[in-house]
């Protein structure tokens, strides 16, 4: 017996899942809690999925239809994290750009993907620029705000333009194996490859690392590293939203800004790559900052002195591998060796795991 297009396509509704629909769903759980929190900028996750509903009007507006690419050229900020959801909640597909390419091999990106819009940060107007001049299909520059406060160039669409729109349900036709994203490798070797991934690639991706990473939605999440690349991005940011934890963005990841972030913000989720572990060693702050106690249980603890000698209590710590199987320095074999501190039931604390080495999981190339 044959079933009714009624019926199969109310099944066919109810079976889409995407990137977008995460937010939401969380929001949903968690309305007011602090989705994400970035200079004087925060958001509940109610707040940020009406910004998402509000971006996304905007950008139909502008004529972005369903597998339109939209190129993002900036550093980590509230709007890059809000825009990459908005994106996928209309079916569009994200392209974000490494910020510290010069014009030439932005172009090429942009020419590769087929970019209609090109969303650029407060520093890299001019790049952008130039690299959408150059025989590209960009048709529009987005103006987006960062950490710090900053005025818009005359003449430009900005993030507070999309937002004028209304924030109401946003109804879209996105199944889970639509495009999602299309992230390119550095070219260091040869030219930009890019790797094109599903909305059901990248959420199986995330469920991953909650499970490996032993994440929770009681943990607090800085994100520091450069949201352009998929760790950050797809690894922290994404799977912060899906669990409905709390996360601190920053485009400043220098050592001391990250010290003060994690004290001032009581983070217990940070991802980082060797380089920066060894500057946040060698800072005199280091030895001054004061760790958060755990989330990850009932009680709280004296907040110990970071000491290179010692390890972080309750800051569960995450470091990229080498690109290349390069002998680590001395100081890098220390960073490795940092452990994760709990506080068990009792009160006591406790080492119970060392620091997981994470890096990008391998992307699998979709015809």
């Amino acid at each position: 017996m044959e079933m009714s297009s009624d019926i199969t396509a109310t099944i066919s509704k109810a079976r889409e899942h995407s990137i977008g629909d995460l937010l939401r769903r969380s929001a949903g759980r968690e309305p007011t809690k602090l989705a994400v929190s970035c200079g004087n900028v925060s958001w509940t996750f109610a707040e940020m999925d009406a910004i998402c509903n509000r971006l996304g009007r905007g950008l139909l507006g502008l004529g972005v239809k369903k597998g339109d690419r939209l190129a993002v050229l900036s550093r980590n900020s509230h709007a890059f994290a809000a825009l990459r959801f908005a994106v996928a909640r209309i079916g569009a597909v994200l392209v974000p750009i490494n910020f510290m390419l010069n014009p030439d091999e932005i172009n090429f990106i942009l020419k590769s993907s087929g970019a209609k819009l090109l969303a650029a940060g407060q520093d890299f107007v001019e790049p952008a620029r130039a690299a959408s001049a150059k025989d590209s299909a960009v048709e529009k520059l987005i103006w987006l705000p960062g950490e710090d406060p900053a005025s818009a160039p005359t003449g430009l669409t900005t993030f507070d333009d999309l937002l004028a729109a209304d924030s109401s349900f946003l109804e879209a036709s996105v199944d889970s194996r639509d495009l999602a994203q299309i992230v390119y490798t550095s070219g260091t070797e040869s030219l930009p490859k890019g790797a094109m991934l599903t909305h059901d690639a990248v959420m199986w991706q995330y469920v991953s690392c909650i499970i490996d990473g032993g994440m929770s939605v009681e943990d607090k999440f800085l994100h520091a590293l450069p949201l352009y690349h998929c760790a950050q991005l797809d690894v922290f940011l994404g799977p912060q939203i899906y669990l409905g934890a709390s996360g601190v963005i920053t485009g400043k990841p220098t050592a001391d800004n990250i010290l003060a972030l994690i004290q001032a913000h009581k983070i217990t989720s940070f991802f980082a790559p060797p380089t920066i572990w060894i500057a946040m060693l060698r800072t005199p702050n280091f030895d001054k900052t004061a760790a958060c106690p755990t989330s990850n249980s009932g009680t709280s603890t004296a907040r110990p002195r970071l000491r290179r000698s010692q390890p972080y209590c309750g800051l569960r710590t995450s470091c990229a591998r080498p690109a290349r199987p390069a002998s680590p320095c001395s100081m890098s074999r220390r960073v490795w060796s940092i452990s994760r501190w709990r506080t068990s039931r009792s009160g006591k604390s406790a080492r119970s795991c060392t620091v997981r080495r994470i890096c990008c999981p391998a992307i699998t190339m979709i015809p």
